[in-house]
Order: structure tokens, then C-alpha cells, then sequence
């Protein structure tokens, strides 16, 4: 019998997981059951109790994530649960410890296994539905805000889609460095936004984020934008600048405004977004970074240092989870639908 035999629970030895099993709107989502997976060397399995839910999983559905592994797939960067299983060579894991850990794919699982290198303990205090709201959120806002911008205090950083959860995020990040938020939101989430200390809030459906940008700060522009709109707001984003601004683009997700893939929004877009002149960089002293979390998985090291600064910041009360709404595996299409009706503030969850 093998070292990872030896260490792994006694448990049922069939998973569930939601398929996305061709591209459409949330109702193509279905369960299916496969064998528990067995952890593989450096490897721990972990049974999951709460699975954070992303725009990239809703473009994966839609066919608009060009990093999707192939159909059928399923999907999921995030899970949070108790180790069930350990695989060869690793240490430091006991079964049944509290564990939160990035996954590539396939977190829309009951069991997972991931390189134990990924996971961490969940603070004493945190849910599990909290815990798996941090990972992609809160790293993707890290990096963008700490590690990219060099955010400094007393800048201005531009949140759009600021109730979101990297928004959530990255609000709290930016008065943790000593800056302040101008934040971009439907109207009916600017209450709960100026209480996290939003500095102003900007409705985008009614209002043109630029001009009301360039008049809070009296002409002068923000020190950093974070983008996930794409498109036309690309080019705003990119003229509120101030010298010395910062613009990160981290997603589009004004190319998908339905719940299936649209070939107008779609074009609309591609052709909205602007092309950034290398010598019109170097003269307004401006900056243009891109951010795909999903892409920097060979940084492992790096952003586990991260996470780890981010649970102790989050243990200490420094930083709060903010979870919207859970669902059940049953329930993930109207999860899907809860997020692009645009009713989330904060982090929405699966739970098996």
C-alpha cells in the first residue's frame, strides 16, 4: 500500500461537479458525477465546500475565454474545505485541516486535488464560503494595485465595477496603502460603497464616468485605473490619467451585455478598443499594464507569499469578505444569472 493510500480518509468515492457541456446561457450547466480523483505526488485532495464563481467561468460558458480548456470542461479557479487526502512528498498537512486553494479548473467540484504548494490554512473565525472568496479576488487586486501600479499613498485610484468582487477587493487594498477610491457602480449599491469608504461613487448607466473623473479632480486625472469593461472604456480609462498614471486591464466584460455569446457585441467591442502609441506613452508619461491571473501560474512562489499576506491581513481584521450570495451545485445556472444581471455586491459562491 502506498505512502498517499496510507493517508488518504475513507470517503464516498464518487464526486459532483457542474459541466459545462457546450456554449450557451446557464442553463446548459448540469451535474455530473465521476470518481474521486487520487492526489498525485506533491499533491493533497481537498473536500470542498465552497467553490468561488468568476467572470472568466461565465465567458468559459459563453465561448468568449480563449484560456477554457476544451468542451465539455468544468471550470473554477478557487475552493475552500478540509483536506481528505495527501499525495507523496508532502508535508506540513494533516487530514481534515481547513484549507483554501487556487485551482486551474475543475473547482466546480465536490473533491479536488491540488499541489499542496497552492493551498493554505483558513484562518480560525472564517467560513468556508469566505475563505473561497479570496483567491482569485483578492489576488488579482494585489497584484495589480501592490505589485504592477506601485500604488503609493495618497493616490487616487479609479474602481470600476467597484461592488464587485476584485472591486470589493481592491477598494480595501487602496486605504490599506493610504489612497482613495472613485468608484463606478449602479446606483443602488452607492450607499453600501460610500460605508466601505468609497470616496465618490459614479453611476455608469446614467452618468459618463469620464467627464465626472475629470471634475472631481478638477482636471487633473487619477493616479491609477483598473479596467474589466474593455471596449470604449479602454480609451476613457486610459484619458482620465494624470501624469504618471497607471492603467491595468484585466478584463471585457462589456462583450458579453447578454447570456449567450453575441458576434455584434463582440465586434462592437474589438473594434471600440483602442491601440496605445508606444510615443504617446513616452510623452504623457503614462502606463499601460494587462493582468490575467490564469497566466502567471509558474509564479507559484510569489503569489502564495501573497496569499498568505492576505489571509494574515484578513485574520486581523485589516481586510473583510464580502460574500453576496451562495448556491447550491444545483442552482449554479441561476448563480451565473445572479452575477450577469448584475445584482452581486461582492463575492458570489457555490456550495456542493
Amino acid at each position: 500500500m502506498s505512502r498517499a493510500q496510507t493517508r488518504t480518509r475513507t470517503r464516498e468515492v464518487t464526486m459532483r461537479q457542474v459541466w459545462i457541456p457546450e456554449h450557451g446561457g446557464p442553463e446548459v450547466l448540469e451535474i455530473r458525477e465521476a470518481p474521486d480523483p487520487d492526489p498525485q505526488p506533491g499533491e493533497i485532495r481537498i473536500r470542498v465546500e465552497a467553490s468561488g464563481i468568476n467572470f472568466a467561468d461565465i465567458l468559459s460558458r459563453m465561448g468568449l475565454y480563449r484560456d477554457a480548456p476544451p468542451l465539455p470542461c468544468v471550470v473554477g479557479y478557487e475552493v475552500a474545505g478540509t483536506v481528505d487526502g495527501i499525495g507523496e512528498g508532502v508535508d506540513g498537512f494533516s487530514n481534515a485541516d481547513r484549507v483554501v486553494s487556487a485551482t486551474r479548473f475543475r473547482g466546480y467540484s465536490d473533491v479536488v486535488c491540488v499541489p499542496a504548494g497552492q493551498a493554505r490554512a483558513i484562518p480560525d473565525g472564517l467560513s468556508f464560503p469566505d475563505a473561497a472568496s479570496i483567491p482569485v479576488n483578492w489576488l488579482t487586486a494585489w497584484w495589480m494595485l501592490v505589485r504592477l501600479a506601485n500604488l503609493q499613498p495618497g493616490e487616487t485610484v479609479l474602481v470600476h465595477a467597484c461592488a464587485g468582487g476584485v472591486g470589493l477587493a481592491a477598494l480595501q487594498i487602496v486605504h490599506h496603502v493610504g489612497g482613495r477610491v472613485i468608484g463606478t457602480a449602479s446606483a443602488s449599491k452607492h450607499d453600501r460603497l460610500r460605508a466601505f469608504g468609497v470616496s465618490h461613487c459614479i453611476d455608469y448607466r446614467s452618468q459618463d464616468f469620464e467627464k465626472e473623473v475629470m471634475a472631481l479632480t478638477e482636471g487633473r486625472g487619477v493616479d491609477v485605473v483598473l479596467d474589466a469593461v474593455g471596449g470604449q472604456s479602454f480609451a476613457k480609462s486610459y484619458r482620465v490619467l494624470d501624469v504618471l498614471g497607471r492603467l491595468i486591464l484585466f478584463g471585457a466584460s462589456s462583450f458579453a451585455p447578454g447570456t449567450r455569446r453575441s458576434l455584434p457585441a463582440t465586434l462592437r467591442g474589438l473594434v471600440q478598443t483602442p491601440r496605445f502609441n508606444p510615443f504617446s506613452l513616452m510623452m504623457k508619461n503614462r502606463g499601460v499594464f494587462g493582468f490575467n491571473l490564469g497566466r502567471i501560474w509558474h509564479r507559484a512562489e510569489e503569489t502564495a507569499d501573497m496569499m498568505a499576506h492576505i489571509l494574515d491581513l484578513v485574520e486581523d481584521g485589516t481586510f473583510t469578505t464580502v460574500v453576496d450570495q451562495t448556491f447550491s451545485f444545483d442552482h449554479a445556472g441561476d448563480a451565473h444569472q445572479y452575477i450577469q444581471d448584475r445584482k452581486n455586491f461582492g463575492k458570489v459562491i457555490l456550495t456542493p
